[in-house]
């Protein structure tokens, strides 16, 4: 009886191992078929897509902004001659925030992936290759040569995705989407990332899918969304370019005379104001002007650990004046409740609006939550004051310390000498009170200082004359190289207290 019952134990386990496996394999493996997706029905990225079709996408991807959503909207105008290959002329226009970006893509035929276009558009076309072109990956019109070749809904699985732990993609359900483009019979591609499941919807002889939501793969905590899309609109047979008129923002910004190669190289980096956090960002340009575009890039790190990043970090920047009362939101400029860094680092870009002075820029973290959950934790904050110039160069001057006036009348009646004078102006440029471009000092030495500066240096200390005429003649003698003044450093660094604010 021991023997019998150890060989049904036995059995037991083996059938259990196997009736485990055989389970997890059908929850593994995929394969849809229906009426309207009789078996043998296959797909592939760029399925029916012809000259005149026009696609307008609302979408995000998590490499550009930390998936803020902008819309993609592009035209297939007709074919290109690239080389020996003939490839889809598309023209784009890009809707992000307050910019617009038009330009042109290239898609290939095979698989419509961009291969070139305006350079404008390469961090959109970036995203759109990777999320609405992304199943040309698995799925493309020719499978000979090593291509991927259609596939079909009743597969078991289309492939593996590539990162670590990546599960296999599978027609997992046939399932009607409503869309604003309309209503659709589609196959959901599924796959599972880090614990969360992650579909793309996709309708047969339609070029790229209708709708999509996926996961950042992570090893743990809650993924964050890799890119989100839905089509919007979709037309046929468009023979006139739907984008007539419509011109790019950054026109408006090159015409205005505004830099467009953006280089971040002003660096900030203090702890916040309840010291709850150390936040490193760098801005440029360096000088800032009204009207023009100014880049972020910012970092949210512990603050007791400057190399560990801060996870699902819910942060606004504002504008404030002087007293500290409210005066923009980038996050509601762009038409969101905050701005959201699940990694702990963003990028932010928008146009200057603030007038040549001195502004106030807050950099508010409201917490750490998952986005759509208010975090439970009190705000903290860090107040940055940035320079603003016209785009002639110049700003006012608004924050000119007394004790500035003091040594320019002690100096304009004999009492301090030209040295502690020109200490006074250092500080002056060093903290960007008056501008002093890189390029316009003079070679000249040794020459003395023209008296009727003396005496603008004494109208001006008693009020006779204003700032402006005041600087006016500071520059003078800086441009005929009189008076050296070194170039102020590229560097913000602090650990100093900040000012009280409306904030406390």
């Amino acid at each position: 009886m021991n023997t019998t019952l150890s060989l049904l134990i036995v059995l037991g386990f083996f059938l259990g191992i196997t009736m485990t496996s055989s389970a997890y394999g059908q929850i593994e493996a995929g394969g849809v078929s229906s009426d309207a997706f009789p078996r043998g029905t296959t797909w592939y990225a760029g399925e029916g897509l012809k000259q005149g079709d026009f696609f307008s996408y609302k979408t995000c991807f998590v490499d550009y902004k930390e998936c803020a959503t902008f819309e993609f909207d592009f035209w297939i105008k007709g074919d290109k001659i690239v080389g020996s290959e003939t490839k889809w002329l598309a023209e784009v226009v890009v809707y992000d925030g307050n910019k617009v970006i038009v330009g042109e893509m290239e898609l290939g035929k095979i698989a419509p992936e961009p291969t070139g276009g305006t350079p404008e558009l390469g961090v959109y076309r970036g995203a759109f290759k990777s999320s609405i072109a992304w199943l040309s990956a698995f799925a493309t019109s020719d499978g000979s040569s090593g291509g991927k070749g259609p596939k079909g809904f009743d597969a078991a699985s289309w492939g593996k995705i590539g990162n670590i732990g990546g599960q296999q993609i599978v027609p997992l359900e046939i399932t009607t989407i409503t869309v604003p483009a309309g209503t659709w019979e589609t196959v959901a591609m599924s796959w599972k990332t880090g614990g969360a499941v992650s579909k793309v919807w996709i309708a047969d002889n339609f070029p790229f899918p209708v709708k999509a939501k996926t996961y950042t793969h992570v090893s743990e905590g809650i993924p964050p969304p890799e890119y989100v899309f839905e089509l919007l609109q979709y037309k046929q047979n468009v023979q006139q370019s739907p984008f007539i008129g419509i011109e790019s923002t950054e026109n408006d910004q090159i015409n205005s005379g505004c830099d467009t190669d953006i280089e971040k190289e002003v660096s900030v980096k203090r702890s916040s104001k309840n010291f709850m956090y150390q936040i490193h960002a760098l801005y440029g340009p360096n000088d800032v002007v009204q009207g023009c575009e100014m880049q972020w890039l910012i970092n949210f790190l512990k603050y007791n650990d400057e190399t560990e990043f801060l996870n699902l970090v819910q942060y606004d920047i504002f504008v404030v004046d002087d007293k500290g009362i409210r005066k923009r939101s980038i996050a509601q400029e762009e038409g969101r409740q905050f701005l959201y860094s699940p990694s702990g680092q963003a990028q932010i870009d928008f146009v200057v609006k603030e007038v040549p002075g001195t502004a106030n820029y807050v950099i508010w973290v409201y917490g750490l939550a998952k986005t759509g959950i208010v975090p439970s934790g009190p705000s903290d904050y860090l107040q940055i004051e940035v320079p603003i110039y016209a785009l002639d160069g110049s700003m006012p001057i608004e924050k000119i310390p007394s004790w500035i006036k003091n040594n320019a009348g002690w100096w304009a009646d004999g009492t301090i000498d030209d040295d502690s004078f020109v200490q006074g102006i250092q500080f002056l440029v060093k903290e960007k009170i008056i501008k002093i471009p890189p390029t316009t000092q003079g070679k000249n030495s040794g020459n003395e200082i023209p008296s009727w500066i003396k005496n603008n240096a004494g109208w001006w200390a008693d009020g006779t004359i204003d700032d402006d005429s005041f600087v006016q003649g500071i520059q003078f003698l800086i441009k005929e190289g009189i008076m050296k003044v070194p170039q102020p450093t590229k560097s913000n660094t602090s650990s100093g207290a900040e000012p009280d604010a409306w904030y406390n």
